[in-house]
C-alpha cells in the first residue's frame, strides 16, 4: 500500500500526535499481565523521540461506556512504558482540556507523553467531530500505529485526520499492509490457509477473497464440524452451525470448481467430559464411517487429520494462519493446534504470517512465535483486511 510513512516524516520539534494501542490486560491489582501491545509500538515511539519530536500517545483500554473509570486509566501503561524505554515519559490526567493542554505545552524535544483513555469521552466511538477537534489541537502532525483499531473510524483513528497534517502509518502499521496485503498479492506457491475456530460465517468472507488466491485451505475447529454435518456426518454433541450447513456446501463445490485442494480433519479427537486432561478418543476416518457418538463432542483434530495437516504445511511457500485446531487452551485437547503450530514453524522456506487472534495466543504458548514472518497485532483488523475490505483507520492517512 503506498501510504505515507512515519519514515517520510520530518518531525524534530513538532508535536507528533500517535494513536497506539496500549489496550493491554490487567489483574484485580491493575498490573499488566502482557505488554505485548506497548512492546510492538516501541519501534515507532522510539523512532519519533530520537528524531527529537515531542512524542504525545493515545490509547483507549477497555470498555469505560464514555465516563471517566479508574478501572480502565492507562496510567499503568505509562509506568510499563517508561521501563521499557529510556525516554522520558509523562502521563497526562485527561486526553482533552486543561490538564491534557498544560502536558503538553510542558513536553520538551524527544520526550514522551501518554494522554488519559480516549474512550473516557463518548465522543471518541461516536467519532464525534468536536472530540476530534479537541485531539487534534494537541499536535501538529498524526502517526496511527493502532492497527489493532484500524477497522473502527473513531476520533483518534479518523476523525482527527481531517484537522492535521500530513497524516501517516507507524512501523507497526506499516508491517501489518505488508504481510496481509503487498506479501499476498504475488504469493510464493503453494499458497496454504488454515482456517480454524468457531463459525464458519465468522470467516465466509476471508475464505471468499481467498478463494481466487489460495492453492489450499485446511479447516480445523469447530467450524470444521459445520462442513462434517453438512455432509451428513453424525458429529455428537459437537459445536457447529446446523443453519449455515448449504453455506458450508457451497464453499465446498466453490472450491472443487476452482481446483482448489480444500483438507477436512480426516478425524477428529472427542469427549464426554469438558476438561484439563479429560480422557479423549478418536474416531474412525471420516471416510470410513466415522462418527462421533451422541453423548461426546469433538474438540480437536485427529491425529490422521494432524499427519496430513503437517504434511501440506510442509510443502508451502506462502502460510496464512487464523484459528486454532480445537480447544488449545485445555490441556489433552491442543494437540491439533500444536502440532499445525509445529509445522508451520519448522517450514523453513515459507513466508509464515498468523492472522491475529487465538492463532498469536497458541502460537506463544507453545513456543513458535519467534519462527513466525508476522503475527498480526489485530484480530478483527487483520480479518477485514484478509477479506479485502478497506480498513477507516488505513483510508484516511495521506498517500505518498
Amino acid at each position: 500500500m503506498s501510504k505515507l510513512s512515519i519514515r517520510d516524516l520530518q518531525p524534530a520539534g513538532k508535536r507528533v500526535l500517535v494513536r497506539v494501542d496500549f489496550n493491554v490486560p490487567l489483574d484485580d491489582s491493575l498490573q499488566i499481565t502482557d505488554d505485548t501491545r506497548i512492546r510492538a509500538a516501541l519501534p515507532s515511539i522510539e523512532h519519533l523521540a530520537k528524531a527529537g519530536a515531542k512524542v504525545i500517545l493515545m490509547s483507549h483500554l477497555g470498555r469505560p461506556k464514555g465516563a471517566p473509570n479508574p478501572k480502565y486509566s492507562l496510567k499503568p501503561a505509562a509506568d510499563r512504558l517508561a521501563e521499557l524505554t529510556d525516554a522520558p515519559v509523562r502521563f497526562a490526567e485527561d486526553c482533552v482540556g486543561e490538564k491534557a493542554e498544560a502536558a503538553v505545552a510542558a513536553l520538551k524535544d524527544g520526550e514522551i507523553l501518554l494522554l488519559e483513555n480516549v474512550r473516557f469521552y463518548p465522543g471518541e466511538e461516536k467519532n464525534d467531530p468536536e472530540f476530534s477537534k479537541q485531539l487534534a489541537a494537541l499536535g501538529d502532525l498524526y502517526v496511527n500505529d493502532a492497527f489493532g483499531t484500524a477497522h473502527r473510524a473513531h476520533a483518534s483513528t479518523a476523525g482527527v485526520t481531517e484537522h492535521l497534517s500530513p497524516c501517516a502509518m507507524g512501523f507497526l502499521v506499516e508491517k501489518e499492509l505488508e504481510y496481509l496485503v503487498d506479501k499476498l498479492e504475488e504469493p510464493a506457491r503453494p499458497f496454504v490457509v488454515i482456517m480454524g475456530g468457531a463459525k464458519v460465517s465468522d470467516k465466509i468472507e476471508v475464505l471468499n477473497r481467498l478463494m481466487g488466491k489460495a492453492d489450499a485451505f485446511i479447516i480445523g475447529g469447530a467450524m470444521a464440524n459445520t462442513f462434517r454435518l453438512a455432509q451428513g456426518h453424525q458429529i455428537g454433541k459437537s459445536l457447529a452451525e446446523p443453519d449455515k450447513t448449504d453455506l458450508a456446501l457451497q464453499i465446498l463445490d466453490k472450491a472443487e470448481k476452482n481446483g482448489i485442494e480444500f483438507l477436512l480433519p480426516a478425524d477428529t479427537r472427542h469427549t464426554a467430559e469438558f476438561r484439563d486432561d479429560a480422557p479423549t478418543e478418536v474416531t474412525a476416518p471420516w471416510g470410513e464411517g466415522g462418527a462421533i457418538p451422541d453423548d461426546r463432542e469433538g474438540i480437536d483434530i485427529g491425529d490422521q487429520a494432524i499427519a496430513e495437516f503437517s504434511k501440506k504445511i510442509g510443502e508451502a511457500g506462502t502460510i496464512v494462519w487464523n484459528g486454532p485446531m480445537g480447544v488449545f487452551e485445555k490441556r489433552g485437547f491442543d494437540l491439533g493446534t500444536k502440532a499445525v503450530g509445529k509445522a508451520i514453524a519448522e517450514n523453513a522456506k515459507a513466508v509464515k504470517i498468523v492472522g491475529g487472534g487465538d492463532s498469536v495466543t497458541a502460537a506463544n504458548q507453545f513456543g513458535f512465535g519467534e519462527a513466525m514472518d508476522h503475527m498480526s497485532t489485530g484480530g478483527g483488523a487483520s480479518l477485514e483486511l484478509l477479506e479485502g475490505k478497506e480498513l477507516p483507520g488505513i483510508a484516511v492517512l495521506d498517500e505518498k
